[in-house]
């Protein structure tokens, strides 16, 4: 059972109906960025595990995401990335695999420590249930490609996935960026563009799809997301796995 405390925060899993809609109310607000919008729910959140990040003083929910665990590759089809990849190159991975979506941070809150408390949250829980690779969609805020062709071609340059893993296109718009960008990225604005959960995918040695969804449902950008955990370097794993002790 995850329980972790730090700090002024502390995680748990959702264990009641309230729970997992007070994270869906989390979600509609960063999101869709107002509470009053439709409710971002949908099927893949009776198969998944959610997990509350709160302020432990005010019992505040300031983070959540969820994890779909998933055998290995072969599952791969009935994962919510794939609605949107064509993942068959990973169909071959053998090792248990988990998908991470959903991620968000209550906007009211910029604290660095919500980040790091919720990496020590899945580092315990990738250990705990020997998983071998992380995956996800990793998201942009907004559908405007221009905003972002800095952090797209970083991402071209030095963070697309293998060959063998590498998502092909299924969805109906998407950013092809591996093929269309020939600028030189300035790594400073591709850096203050990136999202934090994708910059610390990648810090660890995660890897992208060489296009981007647009998904103007969700109004984001997305990229197909992979973390091998073995690939991780052992200094970073022991700074993750000290934030999960």
């Amino acid at each position: 059972m995850l329980s972790l405390k730090k700090g002024r925060y502390e995680v748990r899993f959702a264990m009641t109906a309230a729970d997992i809609r007070a994270a869906q109310e989390l979600r509609t607000l960063a999101f869709r960025g107002t509470p009053d919008a439709e409710i971002d729910a949908d099927a893949f959140d009776a198969r998944c595990e959610h997990v509350l990040v709160e302020e432990t003083r005010t019992g505040t929910l300031v983070c959540c995401f969820r994890f779909l665990p998933i055998a290995g590759g072969r599952e791969i089809s009935s994962s919510y990335s794939a609605q949107y990849y064509e993942l068959s190159g990973l169909e071959d991975f053998a090792g248990p695999m988990v998908e991470m979506g959903r991620f968000c941070i209550h906007p009211a809150y910029r604290d660095p420590d919500i980040l790091r408390v919720a990496w020590g949250a899945m580092t315990a829980y990738v250990d705990e249930q020997g998983v071998e690779m992380l995956f996800g969609c990793s998201s942009f805020h907004g559908t405007d490609t221009s905003e972002y062709l800095d952090a797209f071609a970083v991402l071209k340059h030095r963070h697309l996935a293998p060959k063998r893993w590498l998502p092909k296109v299924k969805a109906p718009s998407v950013f092809r960026f591996a093929q269309k960008l020939r600028r030189k990225p300035d790594a400073k604005k591709a850096m203050l563009k990136m999202p934090p959960l994708l910059r610390t995918y990648l810090i660890m040695g995660g890897w992208v799809s060489d296009h981007a969804v647009v998904d103007r449902h969700m109004n984001t950008l997305h990229v197909f997301t992979g973390l091998e955990i073995n690939a991780i370097p052992s200094a970073r794993k022991r700074l993750l796995r000290a934030g999960a002790a």
